[in-house]
This record gives C-alpha cells, sequence and structure tokens, in this order.
C-alpha cells in the first residue's frame, strides 16, 4: 500500500476518532485544554505505528488504551507534582476539612476522586457507551475486570453524589 494510501486511511481514522478520544481524555483527567493535546499526542504516537496498527482487528481499542496510559501517566505526574506542593506548605496552616457539599454534586469532581481504573471502566461504559468488551480491549484487562470496577466505580459515584444523581448518569446512557 503507497504512502498515500495509509496517510489517507490514518487521516479518516483521525477525522473518526479524535473527538472521542479527547472526550474521554477530559472525562479521565478532568482538563478540557490538556484533552486536547492529550488526544493529539495518543494520535502521533499512533501514527508512529500506522504501519503496524492499521491492520489490528481494534486500532481504536488500541488508541483508547494510548489515552488512557498517557492521561494515567498526566494524573501521577499532577498528583506527584501536588504532594511536592503540600509538602513544601506543609508547615502553613491547614483548610478546613470539611467538603464542599456543592462541589460533590458535579459529576466531574465526583469521577475525580474514582482511582484511575474505576474512572475509565465507568467512562467508557457510561460515557462513551462501550460494551464490556470494547471496554477491556481499551484498557487491557479482563472483562470481568471491567465489570467488577464498573460496579464499584459506580457505587462509589451514587455515594459521592446519591443515589438519583448517579441514576440519572446511568439513565442518560440507555436513551
Amino acid at each position: 500500500m503507497a504512502v498515500s494510501d495509509a496517510s489517507a486511511e490514518f487521516h479518516e481514522f483521525f477525522e473518526l476518532h479524535y473527538r472521542e478520544l479527547a472526550r474521554f481524555a477530559h472525562l479521565l483527567t478532568g482538563e478540557a485544554d490538556g484533552a486536547d493535546d492529550l488526544a493529539a499526542e495518543a494520535l502521533v504516537a499512533l501514527w508512529h505505528r500506522w504501519d503496524r496498527l492499521r491492520t489490528a482487528e481494534h486500532p481504536a481499542a488500541y488508541a483508547r488504551g494510548v489515552v488512557a496510559n498517557m492521561a494515567r501517566r498526566r494524573v501521577r505526574s499532577a498528583v506527584r507534582e501536588r504532594r511536592r506542593v503540600a509538602l513544601f506548605w506543609s508547615n502553613r496552616p491547614a483548610w478546613a476539612d470539611a467538603p464542599d457539599l456543592a462541589a460533590v454534586v458535579d459529576v466531574r469532581q465526583a469521577l475525580a476522586r474514582l482511582p484511575f481504573r474505576k474512572r475509565a471502566c465507568v467512562v467508557l461504559r457510561h460515557a462513551l457507551d462501550l460494551s464490556e468488551k470494547e471496554t477491556a480491549l481499551a484498557l487491557g484487562v479482563s472483562v470481568g475486570t471491567v465489570k467488577s470496577q464498573t460496579s464499584r466505580g459506580m457505587a462509589e459515584l451514587e455515594r459521592l453524589l446519591g443515589g438519583r444523581a448517579a441514576g440519572e448518569l446511568v439513565a442518560r446512557r440507555t436513551r
């Protein structure tokens, strides 16, 4: 296949999946601007492997996995940075520990409180409406892991948001 054919295939793949990958990155990281960058970085990485990837059975699942791994690294890096800053300012008076109840209702903030794998499973299953099998492929885990992590993640969201708000999240998925 000629280079221009491969380039056209990748362009088509990009057009089909960029928005979904950016949305996925946004829901994983909570950063709107950073999500576009993350999706673009992932697609650049895919372009470098496109000669092998275009013949893969599930290139979109592979792309989601790349975004998930990049998001995980970004989140971990941010956590490490926050810890360094917190350590630096640790001799300052502490802020009040009482939760801001209005902020807890925000789904994005509640998602941000979930551990990464639970968050990724909930987002892929309920926000992006992927099947359990597609979610497992994207994250490189078993279907059983997707089921358990999604269930636990939804239970945690229900605890954080209240049953009605979490139920509305699922209801939007089934419409």
